[in-house]
């Protein structure tokens, strides 16, 4: 048996052992990534199930979970955003129970619902002020007493995202979210019933927005997004689109105007640009490479009209490019890919699916040439199709561990 000097000397040199919590809370954050990996460590010890209790900022909600949630809510007290959009039940009743704990909520997700829980998120509203960030996405159906009461309610919001309901309907009582006066960011994609007057006022009223989407909004005319971008010079990201799929060059409102070009390379702090299914011209390009705008992100899917010239002299000019999405670029060829991979040292991600003249070579000159690449999309292309320069290409190959999605179906 232990002498009574041994196990003091042991008990001290537990205590010089001893860390604070907030020293194991840098340590547990800076080694965990996902709360899945705090459910281990809250079963080590009490002090551990104590901190976990206290880092975990996020949590999803679904029907298992609903008979357990005050006690949930109780244990994590430091909670800032929620998932509800896998919850298909009684989703007013849910708000009504959610917001009786005192949660200083940023953050809900109401997405894949049926309605707006109009009653909830009035009860919602008055206890918890705090929210800043909103999504209702792919709701069945919103109309325009749904925005209203969203903008009443939550009149702190700095992110709204209402993209893809699957019925929306719209009576013009006041311009558009005209009382989100911090709105920074938001998405209305396919929201048909926006038309050029509508989006106008909402580019003016919101006079800190940075970045909006609106993919598919047939009602948008490309003068009439020149118009609105012209009322926020500090815009950083857009992405429009009237239609979908490849660019219909029958279809006239879906070709980018003269107003729209000279709109769009006014705005200086542009970074994030997406143009899908539409129909372009090496102008735009050449008009972008020339103003010098910070792109980071340039998304061409399924666009028609513009040339190799066009994408060669704006990514020579744009060197810092991270996210290229040029889907459907069938003029692309692999002496083309080897050129541009030279200027896209910072590409982080690239889309080349649909690119029927790409063979394995492209993809080999994108690994060798991009050191920071790490998701590359080569769908139906010819990637499979060079066998013997492919085995060529794999004797030359070294690791590359940054590399961690490649999605090449569809090859032949």
């Amino acid at each position: 048996m232990a002498s009574s000097s041994q196990l003091n000397r042991r008990k001290t040199i537990l205590a010089d052992l001893h860390l604070p919590l907030e020293c194991w809370e840098c340590i547990i954050s800076f080694l965990v990534d996902h709360n899945r990996s705090l459910e281990s460590l809250s079963l080590v010890s009490k002090q551990f199930l104590f901190i976990t209790n206290r880092l975990r900022f996020s949590f999803t909600i679904c029907l298992q979970t609903f008979p357990f949630l005050p006690i949930l809510l109780r244990r994590f007290t430091n909670l800032t955003s929620l998932n509800l959009s896998g919850f298909h039940g009684n989703l007013n009743r849910l708000l009504r129970k959610i917001c009786r704990f005192p949660l200083k909520l940023t953050s809900l997700n109401l997405s894949n619902q049926c309605r707006i829980p109009a009653n909830g998120l009035r009860a919602f509203s008055k206890k918890i002020t705090t929210l800043t960030t909103l999504t209702c996405s792919n709701t069945s159906f919103i109309c325009s007493t749904d925005i209203s009461l969203i903008s009443d309610c939550f009149p702190l919001l700095e992110v709204l995202d209402l993209s893809d309901p699957h019925i929306c309907e719209y009576e013009e009582a006041e311009p558009l979210l005209s009382t989100l006066f911090k709105l920074r960011k938001v998405n209305l994609s396919r929201h048909h019933y926006i038309d050029d007057k509508l989006i106008f006022q909402l580019f003016k009223n919101c006079k800190l927005l940075e970045e909006a989407i609106m993919l598919f909004c047939y009602r948008i005319t490309f003068d009439g997004i020149a118009s609105a971008l012209r009322q926020r010079p500090a815009l950083r990201s857009l992405s429009f689109s009237i239609t979908y799929g490849q660019a219909n060059q029958e279809y006239n409102e879906s070709y980018i105007t003269s107003q729209f070009i000279a709109s769009l390379v006014s705005l200086k702090y542009l970074t994030c640009l997406d143009l899908l299914s539409s129909n372009i011209f090496d102008e735009l390009l050449f008009s972008i490479a020339n103003e010098g705008l910070p792109l980071k992100r340039l998304v061409l899917q399924n666009c028609a009209g513009y040339t190799y010239s066009g994408i060669f002299y704006l990514l020579s000019k744009c060197q810092h490019c991270q996210h290229l999405d040029l889907q459907n670029a069938v003029f692309l060829t692999d002496k083309h890919v080897v050129e541009l991979s030279l200027y896209l040292g910072d590409l982080v991600s690239i889309n080349l699916s649909h690119c029927s003249l790409l063979t394995v070579s492209a993809f080999f000159a994108l690994i060798k040439s991009c050191p920071s690449l790490s998701d590359i999309k080569m769908e139906n292309t010819s990637i499979g199709k060079k066998s013997l320069e492919s085995s060529k290409s794999l004797m030359d190959f070294t690791s590359r561990p940054q590399l961690k999605y490649l999605h090449l179906a569809h090859n032949p």
